[in-house]
């Protein structure tokens, strides 16, 4: 199904923006950031989300994570992948954990901490990346959400490996109910030789089930289906250049600089492809799909 030749272009550095404040997840967010809340794996390992996602990316072949943080949050997440423990805890630690800790300094060493000063919304954290990302296609993950793959290869994997072949912006979907579609960003597209692959036609955040029917609506889907943004993205960097001018204009929506009208603006600029993951996304950012990630991401099912 994959193509692993490599191409000209290819994707080495991922961004996850992990700056908000975790007001849906208060009061436990009063006392811990919401991306250091606990997740067990499937070795019975107990994690914090934000390495889970750091995990996702490097075992997908990624070599530098950029992490958006808040500048007074900046010290959390330096401590936790570029400091060893405390050396009472480290004498507590058996010989495997000791191990682990050495692993996560090796990850640490591949981690850049990066500010986002002011919380202007989703599209707004992106382009605190831009810099650092220098003008190189990346891989962009949510930082309140885990992957769990259906294939040996996982999501993030899929995805760049779509990429190789497309050699453009790839977006990540799953197929979605229509009653819940309000909740998301929403694609129309034509699929390709497969059934996961699209070239994309129209993207659109959150739309009423309404409007989805009329303009969304994706051949070979059933009708009460259509295809929602997973939350894993492969972008090419013109999508900054978009965001540049959307924060000079001051174009907000509902007050905040969004990235899913940015790339509709990117698609009417270049082709994007779309690609249904094999996988779920699982959020960590309501207390309720937080208790049900616990549950399913740990299980060996």
């Amino acid at each position: 199904m994959f193509n692993l030749e490599s191409n000209n272009k290819q994707v080495k550095k991922a961004v996850i923006p992990a700056a908000g404040f975790g007001t849906r997840m208060f009061p436990a967010t009063k006392g811990l950031k919401k991306e250091f809340f606990p997740i067990i794996d499937r070795d019975g390992r107990a994690k914090p989300i934000i390495l889970v996602i750091v995990e996702e990316a490097i075992q997908a072949g990624i070599e530098e994570v950029g992490i958006i943080v808040q500048p007074t949050d900046r010290e959390i997440f330096e401590a936790f992948f570029k400091h060893p423990p405390k050396p009472e805890l480290w004498n507590k630690l058996s010989e495997e954990r000791r191990d682990y800790s050495d692993y996560l300094q090796t990850i640490g060493e591949r981690i850049t901490i990066l500010t986002q000063t002011q919380q202007e919304g989703y599209g707004h954290a992106v382009f605190c990346a831009a810099e650092w990302v220098n003008n190189q296609p990346f891989l962009l993950m949510l930082g309140d959400h885990v992957y769990r793959s259906d294939l040996e290869i996982n999501c993030a994997r899929q995805l760049l490996e779509i990429y190789k072949q497309v050699q453009q912006s790839v977006i990540g979907l799953r197929i979605t109910p229509g009653e819940i579609i309000h909740h998301y960003g929403c694609v129309a597209g034509t699929f390709q030789d497969t059934e996961q692959i699209l070239s994309l036609t129209q993207i659109y955040e959150k739309p009423s089930l309404d409007y989805a029917s009329i303009h969304l609506r994706v051949e070979g889907l059933n009708e009460n289906q259509f295809l929602s943004i997973f939350g894993l993205y492969v972008l090419e960097p013109q999508i900054f250049e978009i965001l540049a001018a959307q924060i000079q204009a001051n174009k907000r929506e509902k007050g905040e600089f969004q990235l899913t009208s940015c790339l509709e603006i990117l698609r009417q600029q270049q082709p994007i492809t779309g690609y249904i993951i094999k996988g779920q996304c699982l959020d960590t950012g309501l207390p309720e799909t937080y208790r049900q990630t616990m549950i399913e991401f740990g299980s060996r099912v």
